[in-house]
């Protein structure tokens, strides 16, 4: 088993057919399984073996499958860095998963501190000027184009994608061979994808949603994926009509603003399938949708930790509001406290069991201990299943913020934060936003004597952290509201009853 013989397969039963589009470039599966082939031999001259760890630091550009792909050909594991991450955060990532390649562009390269990475033995340049780094063009010239799969166990890993945990540090979901390619087959399956499918595919790569939902699941069904570097509404549905694009896959505010844009010159009559994730799609938008363009726009349930597929609210049988019911194999829980089943129709928590579960948390035998029980993944999110076996997500981790679908943990934002000099005490909390979900709060109490404005505090926060963990506004205050034993209620920041 290896997830990269999915582009071998493709090559021998469609080569001519197109794999990718980007940017006016189309690389069929045979250039595909070619450049992979070349990239491959070279990460294997270059000391590559299984179970090294290849971070891709990379944008949605065709280098991050090739390198996603040719290092599992090797039976390496795939470390996914998102894009927006500053030197620090790409440190942490690096050093705690051990890297010992790592993929990036010219632009990117100053957020990766070399010298601070003792595993870190070669950084290669995949778009941009090389510099004194590996150039990967070069690299891949000078390499044979042919290079068969390692066999890996199904338990191998595969690819590790980092998560923050309620206490905000990040942790690596560790996926295996067979939770990539079991959820990759079943996103596939669910969603009816073939071979004479185009995918779209403009969600990031470095997210589970866009790397295993949509690329893998595309590559596993010999589909073509029309790829941009992010989302820009013009050459986004300009690519529908040239391409003929058949399946759509955003996030909810993405569906708000193209609900809210004209879009009548444009010919959208090719997309037969539409499908909605990272964060809850408001019920009055999906049926706007729906009266819009004439199709669902589907949704389901998951998380890093599985793979992410998880639910699936189904054409045949769709129910409004619901994420939906299990996808094969898989098996889904509302439990209590301890673990025990609970009645339809009664809260509790969502717990997972199946091949979708990773196998832990890299390195972290103690949290991957209280995530995984018997067996089953306590996702921390809080549901009910109706008398048919639907599913209805109906609350979360309370401190963890949803901003456009992505995770926002405070304690993180926090950790930022109180490494300005003038802040004293800070609470970081979600307020509610009709576009985005959430958008990140702070309030902030300063030292004695030290002064700070709202915009100088924000300032600090992007030249440290990711852009969409930055508040987007900072609340001055004399006090923070506390709990008799000193904790930050932060539900009465929120304005929660």
């Amino acid at each position: 088993m290896n997830i990269a013989k999915n582009i071998e397969r493709a090559s021998l039963y469609f080569p001519e057919k197109a794999a990718l589009i980007f940017e006016g470039q189309t690389y069929s599966y045979k250039e595909l399984n070619e450049r992979v082939n070349r990239l491959a031999n070279a990460l294997r001259a270059l000391g590559v073996e299984k179970g090294d760890r290849v971070g891709v630091f990379l944008p949605n550009i065709p280098a991050f499958p090739i390198a996603y792909f040719a290092a599992q050909k090797l039976g390496a594991i795939v470390v996914s860095i998102n894009v927006m991450s500053k030197k620090r955060e790409v440190k942490y990532i690096a050093d705690d998963s051990g890297c010992k390649i790592l993929f990036t562009t010219g632009e990117l390269r100053e957020e990766v501190p070399r010298d601070e990475l003792p595993a870190l033995e070669k950084i290669i340049i995949a778009e941009g000027e090389a510099g004194n780094d590996l150039d990967m063009e070069t690299l891949m010239s000078g390499a044979a184009a042919e290079c068969r799969c390692l066999d890996m166990d199904p338990n191998d890993p595969a690819a590790i994608l980092y998560t923050s945990g309620t206490t905000g540090f990040p942790k690596g979901a560790t996926l295996t061979h067979m939770n990539v390619m079991s959820n990759s087959a079943s996103a596939g399956n669910h969603s009816l994808v073939g071979p004479e499918d185009r995918m779209q595919l403009f969600v990031p790569l470095f997210h589970c949603f866009g790397q295993n939902f949509i690329m893998n699941s595309a590559f596993t069904k010999c589909a073509t994926l029309v790829m941009h570097r992010r989302f820009e509404p013009e050459p986004v549905l300009e690519a529908v009509v040239s391409h003929r694009v058949t399946m759509l896959f955003a996030v909810p505010t993405i569906f708000i603003y193209l609900l809210n844009m004209d879009t009548s010159r444009y010919d959208l009559s090719s997309v037969r399938y539409c499908f909605t994730a990272a964060a809850t799609m408001p019920r009055e938008t999906a049926l706007q949708w729906k009266e819009k363009f004439g199709i669902f726009a589907h949704e389901g349930y998951g998380l890093t930790e599985c793979s992410p597929h998880t639910l699936y609210n189904h054409s045949y049988r769709f129910k409004h509001g619901s994420v939906g019911t299990p996808i094969e194999n898989v098996d889904v829980r509302v439990a209590d406290d301890e673990g025990n089943e609970l009645p339809p129709g009664e809260q509790g928590e969502i717990i997972v069991r199946g091949p979708n579960v990773m196998k832990g948390y890299w390195g972290k035998p103690e949290e991957t201990a209280r995530a995984i029980r018997n067996g089953w993944l306590r996702t921390g999110d809080i549901g009910k299943m109706d008398d048919e076996g639907y599913f209805y997500i109906t609350d979360r981790l309370k401190d963890m913020i949803n901003a456009a679908g992505f995770n926002v943990y405070p304690n993180e934002v926090e950790q930022v934060i109180y490494q300005h000099p003038a802040v004293q005490e800070a609470a970081v909390y979600g307020v509610s936003d009709p576009i985005r979900g959430e958008t990140v709060h702070a309030s902030i109490v300063l030292k004695d004597g030290m002064q700070a404005s709202e915009e100088s505090i924000i300032e600090f926060c992007r030249a440290n952290m990711s852009a969409y963990k930055v508040p987007r506004k900072i609340i001055l205050t004399r006090e923070l509201p506390k709990s008799p034993t000193g904790k930050i209620l932060k539900r009465i920041l929120r304005g929660d009853k």
